[in-house]
């Protein structure tokens, strides 16, 4: 098991990586944001980088895409180092940020064949590159539509489907779900999904449990900073522990006294979850030591671990806890 906040180095050969960090540092006012990051992305995959509010996940995008240097420390991106080559490495990559950066005054299809232009297709390049992605994303008819009759869901898509015109190689998406409801962020993944079965490499940011679970070949848990661990969902969970036992107390004292063991606690409804192998004799095992006496524990349940377990484990805070990030003057939006 991975305890606290101790770095966790990934291992990935080098020919088999698309985004690559070592040591990367950033400070911002005298907040360190990054502290050492190692990161390996393998071609093709879709990698999370799932981490709380304040974590870093923003800033190290932010230096991969080139938009931020690093304070210290080195990043290759389509096999470009990001600083001496950040021309070759915009030219590799595509960016979705937190929220939709299109022109809600023109169409979906004016939106894309600006985009096209700008990459600097020919008018009739540009025109069939925008038929085929209102295609792809499924906007055809609303291709002539203006962009602010669209739904979240359709935004989304589009700006998506905006960034894809240059065919990148790696695609930064940094919370590409904030804001959006179930159904939209549904379509969004087959999106994802649909990208990675290309062959395109995403590397995706976010604080939905789910979502990483959902669309990640791997994950990163990101914590001050600080890569924690990495591997898929299910051996990140392994690494916490196989299951979970749900114990539901007779009364707040027993919350109280028993809450160091637990990684999960609902205090409204008594009920603490503490890590197992889940075999019968484990369980039986943790029952006699949480409550000798037998009077303390109401009920029980056993459950799979989820990335929650994984998150209170690794950093000791669910995924939407604030943590003493830069105030929004010191970081511009940047974390």
């Amino acid at each position: 098991m991975v305890q606290g906040s101790a770095a966790y180095a990934p291992a990935t050969s080098a020919g088999a990586v698309a985004v690559r960090a070592a040591a990367l540092r950033k400070s911002y006012g005298g907040h360190e944001v990054l502290c050492g990051l190692d990161l390996a992305v393998p071609r093709g995959s879709v990698y999370a980088l799932l981490g709380p509010n304040g974590a870093g996940k923003t800033t190290a995008v932010r230096i991969l895409a080139t938009l931020t240097a690093a304070d210290s420390g080195s990043a290759e991106v389509a096999g470009h180092d990001v600083r001496t080559a950040r021309a070759r490495v915009r030219r590799a990559i595509s960016l979705t940020g937190q929220f939709a950066a299109v022109d809600e005054m023109q169409t979906g299809a004016e939106n894309l064949r600006m985009m096209a232009r700008l990459a600097r297709n020919s008018r009739a390049a540009a025109r069939t590159r925008a038929t085929h992605l209102l295609d792809g994303f499924g906007l055809t008819d609303a291709g002539d539509r203006l962009v602010k009759t669209y739904s979240g869901g359709m935004r989304r898509r589009l700006d998506l489907a905006a960034s894809l015109v240059g065919d990148p190689e790696v695609i930064f998406l940094d919370e590409p779900t904030t804001g959006l409801d179930p159904r939209s962020r549904q379509e969004l993944w087959d999106v994802v999904r649909e990208l990675s079965a290309q062959g395109t490499t995403v590397l995706l940011t976010t604080q939905y449990l789910e979502e990483a679970d959902q669309l990640a070949d791997r994950i990163g848990v990101l914590d001050t900073g600080t890569l924690v661990a990495e591997g898929t969902a299910a051996e990140l969970k392994q690494r916490v522990a196989g299951h979970r036992l749900d114990l539901v107390l007779t009364n707040s004292a027993a919350c109280l006294r028993l809450a160091p063991h637990a990684t999960y606690i609902d205090a409204a409804t008594r009920t603490i979850g503490v890590p197992t192998d889940g075999t019968a004799a484990h369980v039986r095992s943790l029952l006699d030591e949480l409550d000798p006496a037998r009077t303390d524990i109401e009920r029980f349940g056993l459950h799979t671990a989820t990335l929650d377990d994984v998150f209170l484990t690794l950093t000791g805070r669910g995924a939407h806890t604030p943590d003493g990030v830069p105030t929004p003057a010191q970081e511009a939006g940047h974390v």
